[in-house]
């Protein structure tokens, strides 16, 4: 793709879920490049969380390419995101309130409880829709949610995933991809990591680790956003045609549920 760069520029396009990210190279140096990303990029590299912000600049067609210092490494692993150094980076993101100042500044959107069940049913395919199951799940979820209300927002990656954490070759650990940042519950972020990655039997040593010793209210939180988590999860398999990974996700779904902490609602 041309984007009219200065003379010299070779882009090499890399996987992933938006197709916008790029390798350049020009003679000796390489860096990473990426259209339209979060003007907040610049306040994480400034904390050390995503690798050095090096330039930004607007291109031809009006989109905004930012440049990053490229690192050799690799993702984590599914059984690496127990590390303490997982909880450490997201302990350290929950609870800066310099990144929650600054990313107020560019207007991140604020996502209450209600935002997440408005963003599952959006463009919702009729069979989830029209599930029994699932129906009773959002049922118990709009029920129960004064449960969810009242907590303190902070800076929410709102995508933690093990691909998106780069551990380089020096054992530095980033954490990229803020396509979906929000302000919102840090227990949205907790829990979406919890579910994909911790045994249930585990999630106490881990939140330990993250520096939380639950409450009741706690607790509450980390299930109905468990919960909500799920749902998402199992929409975005549905809509990839991944139905292996989408029962996984209603089978999370029904051990939760088996097991909530207001069975009477």
């Amino acid at each position: 793709m041309d984007y009219k760069m200065d003379s010299g520029w070779k882009l090499h396009p890399i996987g992933g879920d938006t197709g916008h990210a790029y390798m350049g190279v020009r003679a000796e140096e390489k860096v990473f490049l990426k259209r339209n990303s979060s003007p907040f990029l610049a306040a994480l590299s400034v904390e050390g969380i995503t690798p050095r912000l090096i330039w930004t600049k607007r291109i031809g067609n009006g989109d905004i390419l930012t440049a990053q210092e490229w690192l050799n490494g690799r993702v984590l692993g599914r059984s690496e995101m127990a590390d303490k150094r997982v909880s450490d980076i997201v302990c350290k993101i929950h609870r800066s309130q310099h990144l929650l100042s600054m990313l107020r500044k560019v207007k991140g959107e604020i996502y209450d409880p209600e935002t997440f069940l408005e963003e599952y049913f959006d463009g919702l395919d009729e069979n989830l829709r029209d599930n029994p199951f699932l129906t009773t799940i959002v049922n118990y979820l709009q029920d129960t949610l004064h449960y969810v209300k009242g907590a303190e927002y902070t800076v929410c990656h709102g995508d933690l995933n093990r691909k998106n954490f780069l551990v380089t070759e020096k054992k530095r650990l980033y954490l990229v991809d803020w396509e979906s940042v929000k302000i919102a519950d840090p227990l949205a972020d907790v829990s979406l990591l919890l579910i994909q990655y911790i045994q249930p039997d585990e999630w106490s040593d881990w939140l330990e680790q993250y520096g939380l010793e639950p409450s009741e209210s706690h607790l509450e939180r980390l299930e109905w956003y468990s919960l909500v988590n799920y749902l998402l999860l199992t929409k975005r398999f549905q809509n990839e045609a991944n139905y292996y990974k989408m029962s996984l996700q209603m089978l999370g779904i029904k051990k939760i549920f088996e097991n909530r902490r207001h069975p009477e609602i």
